[in-house]
């Protein structure tokens, strides 16, 4: 088992302009999710996303969000975009997700039928494993929580909370899940794809913050 880190890690997703960007990182963000899902209504082309990890820096991990991409698809947006961490949001296979020469997270949706646990070794590959709430026919990006009585313990692969935080409920989600890291997108806008620099600071605070 790897070593109890001394606070939780952050990723605000759904970023969709430079300047939330920069209010991410002003605020501590440790990283920030672009979103490649046309259907999304925080999607950015590759050429926004560019500028977006431009602004960036070394210290800030940029995740690229796919869902259901094809190889291709996938190729065009690491040819133009300096993407360190790819995640997969949709229902991509380990062997699909490995051959980017990325490291990848792999989405899985809480679906009240599925074993967490067995679900999760089926990407033996994965840098981490991000748990979301799940909607039928929505990918992610719902506002809505999963019972957080089914996030595991005792697993060695770094495990993310995403599904329904903001600021209002981090803390406890934290001290619920004790995950590797935290999620948001809508929880911390003003509308979706524009971000609210106030909450932004809220969760962050109370995300990284130690109990």
């Amino acid at each position: 088992m790897p070593a109890p880190l001394s606070r939780t890690r952050t990723k605000i997703c759904g970023i969709t302009s430079v300047n939330d960007a920069v209010t991410a990182l002003e605020c501590g963000a440790d990283a920030i999710g672009l979103v490649f899902y046309d259907k999304s209504s925080r999607f950015v082309s590759p050429e926004i996303a560019r500028a977006i990890a431009a602004q960036v820096g070394p210290f800030v991990t940029v995740v690229g969000l796919f869902v259901n991409a094809d190889y291709a698809a996938v190729c065009n947006v690491l040819n133009t975009v300096p993407l360190h961490v790819i995640q997969f949001h949709g229902d991509e296979s380990n062997d699909f997700c490995q051959q980017f020469n990325r490291p990848f997270i792999k989405a899985i949706r809480m679906a009240p039928e599925i074993d967490v646990e067995s679900e999760m070794l089926r990407f033996p590959n994965a840098s981490g494993i991000l748990l979301d709430a799940y909607q039928a026919g929505v990918p992610g990006g719902t506002g809505t929580q999963f019972d957080w009585d089914r996030f595991p313990s005792n697993i060695s692969v770094p495990t993310i909370l995403a599904g329904g935080l903001s600021p209002s409920n981090v803390r406890i989600a934290i001290e619920k899940t004790k995950p590797y890291g935290v999620d948001v997108s809508g929880g911390v806008e003003l509308s979706p794809g524009k971000k609210c620099p106030d909450k932004i600071a809220q969760f962050i605070d109370l995300a990284s913050s130690k109990p």
